[in-house]
């Protein structure tokens, strides 16, 4: 479950947070994510608490914030090649295990502050090590962004978990049949509809779903098109009982949907259309790691280092 932060007796001023938008799509749109490093704490002390980072994205505009801070710890046990970077996520509603699109963020930020070609660098999320590669994107503010998903656990879901969430996402029992509990970090529902026009009328129930996830433990849920043999999806990500009632870009449900759709039908690669019906499109790219064994997935998204806010907590 997602753990709920008490808020802080006192606000405080001048917390320079980054707005990076990550998982564009032709250069255009992507999820504005919150970036704060404990290099620069607050003006009037101190690196900032869990309380007032969950404060962070509503005060923002953003639906997530990232933490980054140094990881003197080597990645591997031995002497350290490449710099580790320590990275922990936010919502409105608490401490998140992982977020795909804040991780893209992340190394965006770290190669546009590094200034470089091409940057690599080792990501430790929960305790997992992640290792990332950024590039120069096709114009100056851009960078393209790849990094390893990690292990995905697929399951069937139970008929008493469709019973409870497909109505609350105004569906029929008659999508069932392609969906799957995927897990990655936290698990979550993959259920498909027949056409991008269906996934754009959706319009679920926010709190009653809310509630049910909630009570399934679920992060939410992720409503995907059809279009497995032609490699490219539109889909969208409902996961109020986090705090966001519509994901612009979730880059973790897209990998298991890469995962769910290479054991299903064998499809090695996906594109992955988001948040249009928001106004805000992007695209995450998910494939099978080429000569890999139990199917890792590669995700691939551009990111765009936006302006400096300086927040008053």
């Amino acid at each position: 479950m997602t753990r709920r932060l008490s808020r802080s007796p006192a606000g405080r001023a001048g917390l320079p947070v980054t707005i990076v938008q990550a998982c564009l799509r032709g250069g255009r749109g992507g999820s504005p994510t919150a970036v704060v490093t404990e290099g620069f704490p607050a003006a009037d002390g101190g690196p900032p608490t869990d309380d007032e980072l969950r404060r962070v994205p509503a005060l923002a505009g953003t639906s997530h914030a990232v933490l980054l801070s140094h990881d003197p710890a080597p990645a591997d046990g031995r002497a350290n090649v490449r710099p580790v970077v320590a990275a922990r996520f936010f919502t409105t509603e608490g401490e998140l295990p992982a977020c795909g699109h804040g991780t893209v963020a992340a190394l965006a930020f770290l190669a546009a502050r590094a200034g470089r070609e091409e940057l690599r660098v080792d990501v430790r999320v929960s305790g997992r090590v992640i290792p990332g590669r950024a590039v120069r994107g096709a114009s100056a503010s851009s960078v393209d962004v790849t990094f390893g998903a990690g292990p995905i656990d697929l399951r069937e879901p139970t008929p008493q978990e469709l019973a409870l969430l497909l109505p609350a996402l105004g569906l029929s029992a008659a999508t069932a049949s392609e969906a799957c509990i995927a897990t990655l970090g936290r698990p979550r529902l993959l259920v498909p509809v027949t056409t991008r026009s269906a996934l754009a009328a959706l319009a679920p129930a926010s709190d009653r779903l809310a509630a049910v996830c909630a009570r399934l433990d679920l992060l939410g849920c992720f409503v995907h098109s059809a279009g497995w043999d032609t490699g490219r999806v539109a889909a969208r990500m409902f996961a109020p009982s986090i705090g966001v009632p519509e994901d612009i870009a979730n880059v973790n449900s897209s990998a298991c949907l890469a995962a769910h759709l290479l054991a299903r039908h064998g499809t090695p690669r996906i594109d992955v259309d988001m948040g249009d019906a928001l106004g805000c499109p992007a695209t995450v790219t998910a494939g099978v790691r080429s000569g890999s064994t139990g199917s890792p997935v590669d995700i691939t998204g551009a990111a765009r280092i936006g302006r400096v806010r300086h927040l008053s907590l």
